[in-house]
C-alpha cells in the first residue's frame, strides 16, 4: 500500500472507530475533562496515529544513537555501556560538615559531587560581610577562600571524582579555586573533570545571582572557555541551563527555547573572541529539569538534543559531532515538591527520574522528599539515590536504547516542541539576540505570563497537585528536618579572620592589583584569579576589585 493510500485508510479507520465506538460511549459517560493538557497546558488529542508524524523522515529525524542529529542520543550503546552519573546536589553549612554529606554520598553508591552554595558565595560576598548575615551556610555551602575549598575536598581524590559546581557570577574564583586543591592534592589541572554552571544568562531573567552587567560577564565567560580548553581540556566550561528558567515558570518549550538561545549566545561571544567553535564546543554542557509530565519530558529532551545539533552544523557550521552533541545534566523539578503530604514527593520524584533516563540524560540528581520544606537530610538524600539506583538496575528502562522512540505521540511532541522552541530562537534573533531580549524584558514576560497561567489553573482546580489543592488530608507529624543555626555563621567568620590574619598582607595587594589591571586590559582573567586565591585572597576581596571595575548589575523590572 502507497503513504496517499494508507493515509487514506487511517484516516478512515479513525472516522469509523469514533463513529462507532467513541460517540456512543461519550453520550453514556463523558471523558474526564472537555480538554486535556500537558504539564506545559499544550493541547493533547484523545489519539495520536501514523497521521500525526506524516512527514517524519527517519534518517533526518531520528538517526541513529551517537550519530547525528543525536535524537536517540549521544552515545552509541548509552546505558548498556555505562549508566548516568549519580550527581547529588549537596551542600551546607561549613565545608566541614559538607565534605562529611559528600563522603557519605560518595559511600552509598553515587557517582558524581555536585556543590551547592550558599548565598553569599554566589554572589560573590564573605561571609563576614555584613549583606551575608542569617544566609551563610543556609541553601549551600560558605566558602569564602582556598582553606575552605581545602577542607570541603579533604580525603576526596579530585583525579578519580568528577565534580559540578553551580556557580555562575563568580565562576571564575571558585573554578580557581578548585585548581588550586587539585595543585595542593598533586593532581594536574590536566586530569580534573567536571563542570562549572558558569551561566549568567539565565541568571538575568529566572535566579537573579547575577553581580556584573551583562557584557564584562560574558568576557568573564569567555575567559574561562579560552583558559581552560589550553589548560583544563576535560573540564566542561558552561553547563547552560534551562532548569532555572522552567522553575521560574516557563513550559518545556520555552526550557527548550530560551535555554538554547542562550547556548548560541555564548557560541557566539566566543567565536567573536577568535576562538574556533571545535575548540570549545566540545566542552559546552547544558543542565535541563524534569518535571511531572513523563511522555512531554522525554520528548522536550529529544528534542533540544535535535535542534541544537542543527543549530551547531547549519548555523555555526561545527565540524566535530562532538561540537553538535548536546551532553546534559538533569535535576528532578524543585517547583513540583509540596510541603503538604511530603512523602508524595517520592513519587514525583520517581516519575520524573523516569522522565531524564528514558529522554537520555548524561547526569542526574533527584531531589530529596522534605526540600520544600527544608535541606534534606541523611535519610532524605539516601532515598533519592536509592530511586535512582532502582530506575537504573531494577525498572528495565536501561536495557535498550531510546525505548519510547517510534509512539506517535512521543514523536509528534518532540516535532512540536523542537517547532516552538525555534520560533522562540527566531524571535530572540529578531529582536538583537538574548542580551537585547533581556534587556527589553522579552523572555521575562514570556515566562511570567506561563508562571501565571499555571498558576491559575490550579487555584481554580483545572489542574490537581494531590495533597495541595485535592486529597488533602489533615497532617500532624513532620518530618526531621535540617536546621542550619547561626552559630554556623559565627564559626564561619571566625575561621575567615583566621585564614586573614595568617597570609601575607603585602602579597595580597599585589595579587588584588594585578586582578584589577588585567580586568582593565583585554588579558584574560583566569591566571591573575588563580594566583589571587592561591595567596588565600578571598571571594569577596576578588568580587569587589571586579565590582569597581565593571560595576553592578541592577535589575529592570518589566510589567
Amino acid at each position: 500500500m502507497n503513504e496517499k493510500n494508507q493515509s487514506n485508510a487511517i484516516s478512515a479507520g479513525i472516522t469509523k472507530w469514533f463513529d462507532t465506538l467513541v460517540k456512543p460511549l461519550l453520550d453514556r459517560f463523558p471523558e474526564r475533562r472537555k480538554q486535556f493538557v500537558t504539564g506545559s497546558s499544550d493541547p493533547v488529542e484523545r489519539l495520536y496515529t501514523p497521521l500525526d508524524i506524516l512527514e517524519h523522515e527517519y534518517e533526518d529525524e531520528l538517526g541513529f544513537p551517537g550519530q547525528y542529529p543525536f535524537t536517540r542520543g549521544v552515545q552509541p550503546t548509552m546505558y548498556r555501556g555505562r549508566l548516568w552519573t549519580m550527581r547529588q546536589y549537596a551542600g551546607f553549612g561549613t565545608a566541614q560538615e559538607s565534605n562529611q554529606r559528600y563522603k557519605y554520598l560518595l559511600s552509598q553508591g553515587q557517582t558524581g559531587l555536585s556543590v551547592a552554595f550558599d548565598l553569599a558565595t554566589q554572589i560573590g560576598y564573605d561571609s563576614d560581610d555584613p549583606i551575608s548575615y542569617g544566609e551563610v551556610g543556609k541553601v549551600g555551602v560558605a566558602i569564602d577562600s582556598l582553606a575552605d575549598m581545602e577542607t570541603l575536598f579533604d580525603g576526596i581524590p579530585l583525579d578519580k571524582v568528577s565534580t559540578s559546581m553551580t556557580i555562575n557570577a563568580p565562576a571564575a574564583v571558585l573554578l580557581a579555586m578548585y585548581i588550586a586543591v587539585a595543585e595542593k592534592q598533586g593532581v594536574p589541572m590536566n586530569v580534573l573533570s567536571g563542570t562549572i554552571q558558569n551561566d549568567i544568562l539565565k541568571e538575568y531573567v529566572a535566579r537573579g545571582t547575577y553581580i556584573f552587567p551583562p557584557k564584562p560577564s560574558m568576557r568573564l565567560i569567555t575567559d574561562i572557555f579560552e583558559y581552560c580548553s589550553a589548560n583544563v581540556p576535560r573540564w566542561n566550561t558552561i553547563s547552560i541551563s534551562g532548569y532555572h528558567i522552567r522553575e521560574a515558570g516557563a513550559t518545556a518549550a520555552q526550557e527548550v527555547g530560551f535555554t538554547l538561545a542562550n547556548g548560541i549566545a555564548y557560541v557566539q561571544a566566543a567565536i567573536d573572541c577568535g576562538m574556533d567553535v571545535d575548540q570549545f564546543a566540545t566542552r559546552l554542557s547544558f543542565f535541563f529539569n524534569a518535571h511531572n509530565d513523563l511522555l512531554e519530558e522525554v520528548a522536550k529532551f529529544r528534542a533540544a538534543r535535535r535542534l541544537w545539533a542543527r543549530i551547531m552544523k547549519d548555523r555555526f557550521g561545527a565540524k566535530n559531532e562532538k561540537s553538535m552533541m548536546l551532553r546534559f545534566h538533569t535535576q528532578t523539578g524543585g517547583s513540583t515538591l509540596t510541603a503538604q503530604q511530603p512523602m508524595n514527593n517520592v513519587a514525583r520524584v520517581t516519575i520524573q527520574t523516569l522522565a531524564a533516563v528514558l529522554g537520555g540524560t548524561q547526569s542526574l540528581h533527584t531531589n530529596s522528599y522534605d526540600e520544600a520544606l527544608a535541606l534534606p537530610t541523611e535519610d532524605s538524600v539516601r532515598i533519592a539515590l536509592r530511586t535512582q539506583q532502582i530506575v537504573a538496575h531494577e525498572a528495565g528502562v536501561t536495557e535498550t536504547i531510546d525505548p519510547l522512540a517510534g509512539s506517535y505521540y512521543i514523536e509528534s511532541k518532540t516535532n512540536e516542541i523542537e517547532t516552538t522552541a525555534r520560533k522562540y530562537i527566531d524571535k530572540i534573533d529578531a529582536l538583537g539576540g538574548v542580551v537585547t531580549a533581556i534587556e527589553r524584558g522579552y523572555i521575562q514576560r514570556e515566562i511570567q505570563q506561563s508562571a501565571y497561567r499555571y498558576q491559575m489553573e490550579i487555584e481554580k482546580q483545572e489542574r490537581i497537585i494531590v495533597g495541595l489543592n485535592h486529597f488533602i488530608t489533615e497532617e500532624t507529624n513532620r518530618p526531621d528536618l535540617l536546621i542550619i543555626d547561626l552559630q554556623t555563621q559565627q564559626d564561619q567568620i571566625a575561621r575567615l579572620k583566621q585564614v586573614k590574619e595568617q597570609r601575607d598582607q603585602q602579597i595580597i595587594r599585589e595579587k588584588l592589583a594585578s586582578i584589577r589591571n588585567t580586568a582593565a586590559s583585554n588579558e584574560n582573567l583566569m591566571p591573575a584569579i588563580l594566583e589571587a586565591v592561591k595567596a588565600y585572597a578571598t571571594l569577596g576581596e576578588i568580587c569587589g576589585i571586579l565590582r569597581e571595575e565593571f560595576g553592578e548589575y541592577k535589575e529592570a523590572i518589566f510589567l
